[in-house]
């Protein structure tokens, strides 16, 4: 595997849930595999389960690793092409890409949308040129578009808490009081719709999110209803896709508080649980006595973090 963004890169999800159960079982079973191997984790923003989750991975593969974050310690970068560089940006992201790939054997790269130009976040220009340009497996710690790591370990986690053969899962939209990305619904949506899950989205109307990741997924625009019979409820926000109106993209267009998920939302499923990529705003996403409940899966859901990723290093590490 050379690059790692989208549920395709996985392959077959009962191989790849296999293999999770494997090295949770045993995290340090493929320890030789990185012997002499270095990963380089490039942040362009800030991190904490990413961050920490992937280090561990790393080191539980037997690598060396290598942090930089890109607005703390190093040189400002541009990213752009064909610029005069005469502002406070020192060096070219493609003078630096080569040179980082020459430190590692496989990098990892976090990136998040800019919310202002919908065309540049959604062609990945950043993450995009490190796989052009850096001759090295690239995978995605979030990006303007996807956050691969987070719905595989979102998958994970359904698995291990499911009580059914194919449990309903509903992704629904809550408000914020700041504009965020469509990268971890993105994600999710996709994974979702690659397993073997009855997966509903719930979202006011004009968030719809880019066909190109829910495909033919069903939209339920009434939150109740969406949650009736919910065995899992992956509450997020996400600023306006600007699908149906592009000028509205990266804003936020609602503030319905009653989008919050609280008790009363959670006695409209079946004894759902509650699930959250974090960091979550309390009083906003959700209340405090559904996420501190004991139906809320968040903690042992950001635990797989560590899973999903050493799974996703074990296949590059194998494929060097």
């Amino acid at each position: 595997m050379r690059t790692f963004m989208n549920v395709g890169d996985i392959g077959p999800l009962e191989k790849a849930l296999a293999e999770a159960q494997e090295i949770k079982n045993d995290r340090y079973k493929y320890q030789h595999l990185g012997k002499n191997k270095t990963l380089m984790m490039i942040f362009f923003n800030n991190s904490l389960r990413t961050r920490l989750s992937t280090q561990k991975a790393a080191m539980n593969l037997g690598m060396n690793v290598i942090v930089l974050d890109v607005n703390a310690g190093a040189w400002k970068l541009e990213t752009e092409r064909g610029v005069i560089m005469d502002g406070d940006k020192s060096e070219h992201l493609l003078e630096a890409i080569p040179v980082m790939g020459c430190y590692c054997d496989i990098i990892g790269v976090r990136s998040f949308a800019g919310l202002t130009d919908r065309e540049y976040d959604y062609a990945e220009t950043v993450v995009n040129q490190f796989v052009k340009y850096s001759g090295r497996p690239v995978f995605a710690m979030e990006t303007a578009t996807v956050h691969p790591l987070q719905a595989f370990a979102d998958l994970i986690t359904i698995e291990e808490y499911k009580q059914v053969e194919r449990p309903k899962v509903v992704l629904t939209w809550a408000p914020h009081c700041r504009a965020l990305p469509q990268a971890v619904p993105n994600s999710f949506a996709q994974w979702m719709l690659a397993a073997d899950v009855d997966f509903v989205i719930t979202h006011p109307k004009g968030y719809e999110l880019d066909p190109k990741y829910i495909g033919n997924a069903r939209v339920e625009y009434d939150q109740r209803k969406a949650f009736e019979g919910a065995d899992f409820i992956y509450a997020k926000n996400w600023s306006n896709p600007g699908v149906t109106n592009p000028e509205d993209y990266g804003k936020i267009t609602s503030k319905d508080m009653s989008w919050t998920v609280d008790t009363e939302h959670m006695s409209w499923t079946n004894n759902g649980k509650f699930m959250h990529c974090l960091p979550v705003r309390r009083g906003l996403i959700v209340t405090d006595d559904v996420i501190e409940s004991p139906n809320s899966i968040v903690i042992p859901e950001a635990a797989n973090r560590e899973i999903s990723c050493s799974v996703v290093l074990k296949r590059m590490l194998e494929a060097l």
